[in-house]
């Protein structure tokens, strides 16, 4: 199974030939932050490590999105918007909010907790055993209101 960082090289050069200058452009500045980590460490990344890479440049480009929209700039937030689908196409699919729900029930039900106190250990325990599927606001959404 080629890497992440393969496949994104295969990708991009498929861009290339097709004219697609958004996965284009997109892909290759994925491309650039994942040797960037990879030089930072002196290693090779490891699957996870190149998830969480790809995950904080959807979130930098999430925090433009909401930048861009505050001051008007329509046309900048719906690139980064577009640049978000791009780089969600190499992300595990997140579980939607009734299924993430249901984890949190389970998990608050096995560890027999009740009070808003537990939150941090319902925390730890879910996006331990469902990482990088589970979005940690929700789930801590959904764990508040559910000992409250």
């Amino acid at each position: 199974m080629p890497t992440l960082l393969a496949k994104l090289q295969d990708d991009m050069k498929k861009a290339m030939k097709a004219g697609d200058a958004l996965t284009r452009d997109t892909v290759r500045l994925a491309i650039t932050d994942l040797n960037k980590k990879e030089l930072d460490l002196a290693r090779e990344l490891k699957p996870e490590e190149e998830l969480a890479v790809l995950k904080k440049c959807v979130k930098s480009r999430e925090d433009s999105v909401t930048q861009y929209s505050a001051a008007g700039r329509k046309d900048l937030a719906d690139r980064e918007q577009a640049e978000i689908g791009v780089i969600q196409r190499y992300l595990p699919k997140m579980l939607d909010e009734d299924a993430t729900r249901a984890i949190v029930q389970q998990t608050i039900a096995k560890l027999g907790l009740s009070s808003k106190k537990d939150l941090g250990q319902v925390m730890k325990t879910v996006l331990a055993e469902h990482k990088g599927t589970l979005d940690g606001k929700l789930v801590q959404k959904q764990a508040s209101e559910l000992l409250s």
